[in-house]
C-alpha cells in the first residue's frame, strides 16, 4: 500500500490513535477502558463490518475504512469483516424499511469484488507484520451454527427489555420490524465473540448508530467470560472494547455517501468513472472541505489547517477540494486514472484549450456520451449537432452559429452548413460558449 502525496512517513503509536481521531472530528465515544489499553502498548486487533449488499463499496464506507486504515497506521491490525452471513439478514440500524435478502451466489460475488477495494487502502501484505491487516467472511462461523445452540449459548444472554432499549430497534418500532432484522444485534454480537475467542479481536469499531450492536457484543463476550455483573471498570484489562465514529451528513442532513441526486457514489470505477469520482469531490461545498480532509486523507493537521486558510481568502480557487479529490481519487483509482480525471476537467471546463487525442474516450464519457452520424458530416453543421442531440432543433443551433458561440474541432464555426471533418474519422470536439465542452463519437 502506498499512501498519496501527504501522508505521514512516520507512523504514530496506539497511545495517540484517539487523539488523532479527536482532532480529525471523527471520534464520536469510546468505552471507558479503550484509553488505557491502547495506552498499554500490547499489541491489538480491531474490526468493522462491511455488509456486502452490493458488488461494490460506495464513499459511505469510507468513514470505517479509514478508521480502519489509522488504526493501522497507529499499530493495530485491522480486520475487515465481511458479512456473507449476516448479508442475509440485513442491519437494521439506520433504516427506515428492511433491507431486500440476498442469495449467496450473489453475496458471494460481492464478499470477492469488495476484497480488492479494500486492498487499496488496507495494507495485507505479509511484510506489514503484526499490523497486516486481515478480512474474514462471517458467513464462516455462522453457517455451521444449530440453532437451538444459538439460542442456548447466545439468546439466553439477553432479554427482551435489553433489546428494545436499542436505538437501532426503537427507530423501527412504528414502523415495522421482522424478526430477522431484530436478531441482527445478537448475531453481530456473535461475531464480536467469534473473533475474540479465535483470534484475539478486542476491539469493534462503527458508526455510531451501531454502538447498540457494539456494546451487545460486549456484554457477550463478558457474559461468556463469566464476568456478568461486574460494573467495576477495569480499564486496560477489561476483556473488549468499542469505539464509535460521527455519522456524517450531507449539508442537506442526509447520511452521507449520495449525489444531489440520491445516486451512490461508489468506488468501482465501473459504477462511477474516475472522471464522475473526482467531480463528486472537487464539488463539495466550502463548509464540508475541511471535515472531509479531516476524515478521508491522510494530509497532516498544519497542512489541512492551511488550505483551510486558504480556502476562506480565496473561496473560487477551491484548493482544499482540489487536495481534496486528487488525494481520494489518487488512493481509490491510481495516479494514471486520477491525472486522467484531472485532465477531463480542465478540458471540459474551459482550463485547457489543447486536447491529447488520447483522452477522447474518457472526454466522450464524461461528457454525456453522445454520438453523431457520419453520414451528416457533409450535411452541415447545423444539421449534424441537431441531430446528435446538442440542440434542440437546427434553428438554435444556426443562432448559436450566428452570435460566435460555437467552435468545433479548436476552430470558431461563422457558417451554419460549413461541413464538418471528424478528427480520426471518430471524434467531434464541440464548445460552446467558454465553459461547456463535448466530445461526440461516431456511432
Amino acid at each position: 500500500m502506498t499512501p498519496p502525496a501527504g501522508g505521514s512517513a512516520t507512523d504514530p503509536g496506539l497511545a495517540d490513535l484517539l487523539d488523532e481521531l479527536t482532532w480529525r472530528g471523527m471520534l464520536h465515544g469510546t468505552t471507558p477502558g479503550l484509553p488505557a489499553r491502547l495506552a498499554s502498548g500490547r499489541a491489538i486487533a480491531g474490526y468493522n463490518g462491511f455488509d456486502p449488499t452490493a458488488s461494490s463499496l460506495h464513499v459511505g464506507h469510507l468513514v470505517p475504512i479509514f478508521g480502519l486504515l489509522q488504526f493501522q497506521r497507529h499499530g493495530g491490525r485491522p480486520i475487515a469483516l465481511l458479512g456473507g452471513g449476516t448479508g442475509m439478514v440485513g442491519d437494521p440500524s439506520g433504516r427506515s424499511d428492511e433491507r431486500n435478502l440476498l442469495d449467496r451466489e450473489t453475496l458471494a460475488s460481492n464478499v470477492a469484488a469488495i476484497r480488492g477495494q479494500m486492498e487499496r487502502f488496507l495494507d495485507f501484505s505479509p511484510s506489514a507484520g503484526e499490523r497486516g491487516a486481515l478480512l474474514v467472511n462471517n458467513l464462516d462461523w455462522l453457517e455451521p451454527i444449530h440453532l437451538i445452540d444459538w439460542l442456548r449459548d447466545v439468546g439466553k444472554h439477553f432479554t427482551i427489555p435489553y433489546m428494545l432499549a436499542k436505538d437501532s430497534v426503537t427507530t423501527r418500532m412504528d414502523r415495522g420490524l421482522s424478526f430477522t432484522e431484530f436478531s441482527y444485534m445478537l448475531i453481530q454480537a456473535t461475531d464480536y465473540e467469534h473473533l475474540h475467542r479465535t483470534m484475539g479481536v478486542d476491539l469493534q469499531m462503527g458508526g455510531a448508530d451501531q454502538w447498540g450492536n457494539i456494546t451487545a457484543g460486549l456484554e457477550l463476550i463478558r457474559r461468556r467470560s463469566g464476568l456478568a455483573g461486574d460494573e467495576v471498570d477495569r480499564g486496560a484489562d477489561e476483556p473488549a472494547h468499542g469505539l464509535a465514529y460521527k455519522l456524517l451528513l450531507s449539508p442537506s442532513g442526509a447520511k452521507f455517501g449520495k449525489t444531489e441526486g440520491g445516486t451512490s457514489v461508489w468506488l468501482d470505477a465501473e459504477r462511477t468513472s474516475p472522471y464522475a469520482f473526482y467531480q463528486y469531490w472537487l464539488n463539495v461545498d466550502d463548509r464540508d472541505a475541511g471535515t472531509y480532509l479531516r476524515w478521508f486523507t491522510l494530509l497532516g493537521r498544519e497542512e489541512i489547517e492551511a488550505l483551510d486558510a486558504e480556502t476562506a481568502a480565496h473561496p473560487e480557487a477551491r484548493a482544499a477540494q482540489r487536495a481534496l479529490a486528487r488525494d481520494v481519487t489518487e488512493r481509490t483509482h491510481g495516479p494514471a486514472a486520477t491525472n486522467t480525471a484531472i485532465e477531463v476537467s480542465e478540458v471540459l471546463f474551459g482550463r485547457a484549450a489543447a486536447v491529447d487525442p488520447a483522452l477522447y474516450p474518457a472526454l466522450h464519457e464524461a461528457s454525456g456520451g453522445a454520438t453523431f452520424d457520419p453520414s451528416l458530416l457533409s450535411a452541415g453543421t447545423a444539421t449534424l449537432l441537431a441531430d446528435a442531440g446538442l440542440f434542440g432543433s437546427k434553428g438554435e443551433a444556426r443562432r448559436l452559429i450566428t452570435s460566435g458561440g460555437l467552435a468545433v474541432n479548436g476552430t470558431r464555426v461563422t457558417e451554419a452548413d460549413a461541413p464538418i471533418e471528424a478528427i480520426d474519422g471518430r471524434w467531434i470536439d464541440v464548445a460552446v460558449g467558454k465553459r461547456k465542452r463535448q466530445i461526440l463519437k461516431a456511432r
